[in-house]
């Protein structure tokens, strides 16, 4: 251990020895630090990006067959985020998005299926 520690220092003596120790913990410590910050930045952060995911079909009109039309809930760890809703019928498909704020639609009212695909999102179900 001895031979390890002295040689990393050019002069052999304990104190040479024992202040470049000190000086390495002191750098290891500061990128401790730095690490420390970073990471709770990025938590910070990652709270905001779409976490949860919640899908449902259905079939809103009589003359279409099958369940063709759906609801697409995304939300991050709040239950922030949007809900795109698309309507398929024989002649056209409609795409809407609606932006949801803590779990409820902010601005305009959800539809059944709205609501099940944001309730299925916080839940952690597609």
């Amino acid at each position: 251990h001895y031979r390890y520690l002295i040689s990393k220092v050019k002069k052999g003596d304990l104190k040479s020895i024992l202040e470049e120790i000190l000086k390495r913990i002191g750098k290891q410590e500061k990128k401790i630090e730095d690490l420390d910050r970073k990471s709770l930045g990025m938590e910070k952060k990652a709270l905001k990006h779409f976490q949860k995911i919640g899908f449902v079909r259905f079939n809103p009109f009589s003359d279409t067959g099958g369940e063709q039309s759906f609801c697409l809930g995304l939300l991050d760890e709040e239950n922030n985020g949007i809900v795109l809703n698309s309507l398929h019928s024989r002649g056209h498909t409609r795409i809407y998005a609606k932006t949801v704020k803590k779990g409820q639609g902010k601005n305009f009212d959800l539809s059944k299926e709205e609501k099940e695909a944001i309730n299925k999102a916080k839940k952690g179900r597609l």
